[in-house]
């Protein structure tokens, strides 16, 4: 997902500077102010070392009683044992993967409420040691565990995120074993080395000038102010330097972006512009130069709020960059998409089972329209692309029923190329709930590019007893068992005169 790999190499090195990992070391963090985005991102590394490791798992005999079966799953921990070939362990790399938590706690289910301040949006994890030697830290999984919801899911994301890294971490010592370990890090550094040749003939070939661009978010949930965020590109020979002084003060609201989300829409954005296949690493960097004010709504201090910086903030700076790109790039750069990840939290108690559930979905929306493409409907764009939750897997892991989920006609730009259409989605509690809701272009519609119009803003909407009331774009609301929830998405920008067709 691009709002989480553009900003992984501020997560190592944050988590580097605080802990030496031993082998068989995982190191944990989701801390918005110390490499991490938003707390229900977290993140796991873990060293990848020379010399014989293998994987083993303790053997148990089938037990039936529920309290064995669990003593097996707490206990049956498969752990990293070295061999006995006594080479000297040496570190080789580090691999890391990065997981949205459907809850990490806070006072909202989803954790992704409209809080003001850090403290209130959930757990909030320096970086701390959570498997040690090949053995998870029960003490710190237990602590973890009692301040969220749904601890038995959570469990099984910490541990699906730890075998991740095993399986990468294994894969690569395969390569060590085939190639040699000289050799292996040399390639390493040659795609690193690749990824910034590649990025700086992207840069060589924008023409040389300054490019300017304002865009904004509708409110920060707290007071009705759009907040702007401004940014002035200068292209000089293979070198960008992006700034965005000008841009608002962080706000009350929880739409601060951090400067790691700043730096991945950057990232990201430039990276489109690549056109080819490149890695995606720390190379594609080397030749920008990111200038993000601290205290700033790109840039935000502890302890601001910041749930939505990575959801919706993040969506806003890829607006305002293609915005300004667009001046030295006219027949490249495509019209304003959705512009919002329409991030839905619902959660309480599951009466069907008696526990506790956090459901989480981000809603497709719009595509802009391209110079010479009509943008796609009902798609994630941008910093996200994760697919939607089926209605039938949803239904059935979920006290919740799909209750409408169709193309939202005509809500795209008109255009010499037309805007994509976004989506309208109803979904019912059948249980009392609570419900928060970050979303935006509510108010500011996505733009359309040379003369294309702007596509049809977004709505939201609770559904009450048969009567429909709009609800704002961020906020929390408890709801009864019946209530729907109805988002309509944005659709986005066209392109182009349309009497030119």
């Amino acid at each position: 997902m691009p709002v989480h790999l553009g900003s992984m190499p501020m997560a190592v090195a944050a988590a580097l500077r605080e802990i030496n990992p031993a082998p068989g070391d995982v190191v944990a963090l989701n801390d918005p102010f110390a490499g991490g985005t938003h707390l229900p991102d977290v993140t796991l590394i873990m060293p990848v070392v020379s010399g014989r490791w293998s994987v083993v798992r303790e053997k148990q005999k089938a037990e039936g009683t529920r309290r064995k079966a669990e003593n097996k799953r707490r206990h049956g921990q498969s752990k990293l044992l070295l061999t006995t070939d006594h080479r000297p362990l040496t570190t080789l790399f580090y691999v890391a993967n990065r997981a949205h938590h459907a809850d990490i706690g806070g006072a909202s289910p989803g954790s992704m409420g409209l809080a003001t301040d850090v403290y209130g949006e959930g757990l909030r994890i320096p970086p701390v040691r959570i498997v040690r030697r090949g053995v998870i830290d029960e003490e710190l999984m237990r602590l973890l565990l009692a301040n969220v919801r749904g601890a038995a899911e959570r469990r099984a994301d910490f541990e699906a995120q730890i075998g991740s890294l095993k399986t990468g971490a294994n894969r690569l010592l395969e390569i060590v074993e085939r190639r040699g370990v000289r050799e292996v890090q040399e390639y390493a550094s040659h795609l690193i080395a690749y990824s910034a040749r590649m990025m700086r003939r992207t840069i060589d070939a924008i023409p040389d000038g300054e490019y300017a661009a304002e865009d904004a978010l509708d409110d920060d949930g707290i007071s009705n102010d759009e907040v702007k965020i401004r940014v002035r590109v200068t292209i000089k020979g293979n070198h960008a330097h992006i700034d965005f002084t000008g841009s608002a003060p962080q706000v009350a609201g929880a739409i601060n972006a951090v400067e790691a989300i700043t730096v991945s829409a950057v990232s990201y954005v430039f990276r489109c512009l690549v056109g080819t296949d490149v890695p995606a690493s720390a190379g594609l960097m080397e030749p920008i130069e990111v200038v993000a004010p601290c205290g700033t709504i790109v840039n935000a201090m502890h302890p601001a709020s910041v749930a939505g910086g990575n959801v919706e903030t993040s969506q806003r700076i890829v607006d305002v960059l293609f915005r300004a790109l667009h001046q030295a790039l006219p027949q490249v750069i495509p019209a304003a998409s959705q512009g919002t990840m329409n991030n839905l939290t619902i959660g309480r108690i599951d009466s069907r089972t008696g526990a506790e559930f956090a459901y989480y979905e981000t809603v497709a929306g719009g595509m802009g329209a391209r110079p010479h493409l009509d943008g796609m409907s009902a798609v994630h764009t941008h910093m996200t692309n994760s697919l939607n939750t089926p209605a039938e897997a949803l239904e059935y892991a979920y006290p919740l029923r799909v209750r409408a989920y169709r193309i939202r006609k005509n809500s795209g730009g008109k255009g010499r190329q037309k805007g994509g259409d976004g989506v309208v989605r109803e979904i019912e509690t059948l249980v009392p709930a609570r419900m928060s809701l970050l979303s935006d272009r509510r108010r500011r519609a996505p733009y359309g590019l040379d003369g294309g119009e702007e596509g049809l803003r977004g709505s939201d909407a609770l559904i009450r007893h048969g009567r429909t009331r709009a609800i704002a774009s961020k906020g929390s609301w408890q709801l009864e068992a019946g209530d729907r929830v109805r988002i309509e998405t944005p659709g986005g920008g066209g392109y182009g005169d349309d009497e030119q067709n």
